[in-house]
């Protein structure tokens, strides 16, 4: 099963993305996390992973990407960037951090300034989740960045389930309109992850957040703030993640 987390910058996705994958190796799962946040440093160190060399350099690079597309584009034709599936296992190890069953690529990240926009990552992500076949017990799990621009450009397609991490903030809620429309447009399944939700916040979320699709209401927790804030290995299990990982298991033995 393929599941995608999106939401506003800040949100927590990065966090919950690590943390379910974590619940999920811990199950047994062979777990692949995709990083599809061009700006974020810091998940593979959430997961106890070094970070490993962007997959925008099994292609020749950003530049030769741009140019492949630059090519494809104006004549029509559709943009092949990989030649034969993989499967978690086969993935080539230059790009793949791995610790037993828990792996972890990057897309791509913004190294230079001036380097240009994102739209390439879009488009290797995109063609990245459809190239990956899972077996029986595979989970891939994809890191977005902020805000909807990865619909904009098809990330979507090669998803299985949405989860959509919503913060106690005026801007999260309104987004969620927009993103549950979205969905509807992909013909996926959206579904919500409450985070941070406590006291009034918790209770303003409830009631702009459809019941039928929250599946998890995240609190804070202490020991997963202190480590997110050291760039430490989350350790501790969190049991309203954990009802998301039995969710994930859950749809897939269906």
């Amino acid at each position: 099963m393929k599941a995608l987390l999106c939401g506003k910058g800040g949100s927590g996705k990065s966090t919950l993305t690590a943390l379910i994958a974590r619940s999920l190796s811990d199950r047994g799962c062979n777990v692949l996390v995709i990083d599809n946040d061009e700006s974020n440093f810091g998940l593979h160190r959430q997961m106890g992973l070094e970070l490993p060399d962007d997959l925008l350099n099994f292609l020749g690079g950003k530049k030769n990407l741009v140019e492949k597309m630059m090519e494809a584009f104006p004549k029509g034709e559709k943009l092949t960037l990989f030649d034969h599936k993989w499967e978690i296992p086969t993935i080539p190890e230059a790009y793949v951090s791995r610790k037993g069953n828990l792996s972890l690529m990057a897309v791509g990240k913004i190294h230079e300034f001036g380097e240009g926009c994102a739209c390439p990552m879009g488009a290797l992500a995109k063609q990245l989740i459809q190239n990956i076949d899972i077996g029986k017990d595979d989970f891939v799990l994809v890191d977005t960045e902020a805000g909807i621009e990865h619909f904009g450009r098809g990330v979507e397609e090669g998803c299985d389930i949405l989860f959509m991490v919503v913060d106690p903030s005026y801007e999260s809620i309104r987004l969620s309109e927009k993103i549950s429309e979205l969905a509807d447009n992909a013909g996926k399944q959206l579904y919500y992850i409450l985070n941070r939700a406590e006291g009034a916040g918790k209770e303003i979320l409830c009631c702009g957040i459809p019941d039928d699709r929250v599946i998890s209401t995240v609190p804070i927790h202490e020991s997963v703030f202190k480590a997110g804030l050291l760039g430490d290995e989350f350790q501790a299990s969190v049991p309203e993640v954990d009802l998301i990982a039995d969710f994930l298991v859950g749809l897939k033995s269906k």
